[in-house]
């Protein structure tokens, strides 16, 4: 079973170091500072990363009439953004805590904007370069070491992957391996194709670069390392335009664990009938046994379905295969209680899960179940019986 990110980080942390200049030149070190008042969602949930360590028939019950529905992961978290600073590491980690949050996924921004553009968001400056690069990871890596926290398990994510230029992947993972020796146990989020990206330069992967990541994948598979994919699915002109991308990606490496970054969604596309888009989703669960569907972004809440009739009964008829997230980007001038909207935003499909599928998704059954942890989700209280709710 894998160990705590932080007691290895606390192992690593002299070879770490080395990289620290560097490191905090390519982050300017600009980030914002701890102030303002972080909102508490959760001010009454007493349970802790340690006590998660406990069987779940020994944990006090999870009671949903008095404990929040926000979930305890957040499986698709960015803490870098694109370009300009970062929210400092400490406020990063008490922003997460005071929310409940105790697993998240640290992913790196893939594309990096140039740098001597002074573009701090892809969307304001097209025509600027968004490349593929190591740097968000490393600083990733860096902060993890130099403030561990006893309450938060970080997982951090290899997001340098060129997936239209793979050549160079397995070098630079065996890179990872020597500067940060067993502490990046994910990867992703790795762009497939991402519409909103193509004004700057993105380069969606093809079919036949699709073929070329044997190599890659088989690391991945190899190590048991999870691979988020963003992967539209395709756009108001043409809803499934790209699906033949991620079908062909399930087809080659059905062995491998991959999560699909929510669920092919995207603001190019708008229009999808829910109803089909169940459709594609249940028959992909059902034929690839390894996919897991991440169901992250206030946008699929605000702009599509509202968790709707359809989407609700299909969460719970696949609910182990089903992780929560936010695709919070942590910039430096956000509000300080920006991610607790998202949190919320994001969490409201959990509010109406079942119990089983709540305790699957929301209290972390399924990460835990994929990451191989030595942590267990708490049982759900009975809706009679809420005496050993803490």
């Amino acid at each position: 079973m894998k160990k705590d990110l932080t007691k290895r980080a606390t192992r690593l942390a002299r070879h770490c170091f080395l990289a620290l200049p560097l490191a905090i030149l390519i982050s300017g070190c600009t980030s914002l500072g701890i102030s303002g008042e972080i909102p508490n969602t959760r001010q009454h949930n007493a349970r802790t990363l340690e006590s998660l360590t406990q069987p779940s028939d020994q944990q006090a019950c999870y009671d949903r009439e008095k404990e929040p529905y926000t979930p305890l992961v957040d499986a698709h978290f960015h803490p870098r953004p694109f370009g300009g600073p970062a929210i400092n590491a400490e406020k990063l980690h008490a922003m997460l805590e005071g929310q409940g949050v105790r697993f998240v996924n640290y992913f790196g921004i893939g594309q990096i904007l140039e740098l001597e553009s002074g573009c701090n968001y892809y969307l304001d400056c097209p025509g600027v370069t968004a490349m593929p690069s190591i740097k968000n990871d490393f600083v990733n890596g860096m902060e993890t070491v130099a403030y561990p926290s006893d309450n938060l398990h970080i997982t951090l994510s290899m997001t340098f992957m060129d997936l239209a230029h793979p050549d160079d992947i397995v070098s630079l993972i065996e890179l990872y391996d020597r500067e940060y020796p067993g502490m990046f146990s994910w990867s992703g989020e790795l762009n497939v194709v991402k519409q909103a990206l193509l004004k700057n330069n993105h380069e969606p992967a093809s079919l036949e670069n699709i073929d070329q990541w044997g190599p890659f994948m088989d690391v991945l598979r190899e190590r048991g390392i999870p691979v988020t994919f963003h992967s539209d699915l395709g756009n108001d002109a043409n809803p499934t335009q790209f699906l033949p991308l991620m079908e062909h990606i399930l087809e080659t490496y059905p062995k491998n664990k991959i999560v699909w970054a929510h669920m092919g969604l995207s603001k190019e596309l708008g229009n999808m009938d829910p109803a089909r888009h169940v459709e594609i989703l249940s028959g992909l669960l059902d034929t690839y046994p390894k996919l897991m569907l991440d169901i992250s972004w206030d946008v699929l809440y605000n702009e599509y379905h509202q968790w709707g009739d359809i989407y609700i009964p299909f969460f719970n008829e696949y609910s182990t295969r089903i992780l929560p997230g936010t695709d919070f980007v942590a910039a430096g001038y956000k509000a300080d209680d920006q991610y607790g909207k998202e949190l919320e935003v994001t969490s409201r499909a959990l509010k109406a899960l079942d119990d089983e599928a709540f305790h699957n998704i929301a209290l972390g059954a399924n990460y835990f179940r994929l990451m191989d942890l030595d942590y267990n989700a708490p049982n759900v209280c009975p809706a009679d019986d809420t005496s050993k709710s803490g």
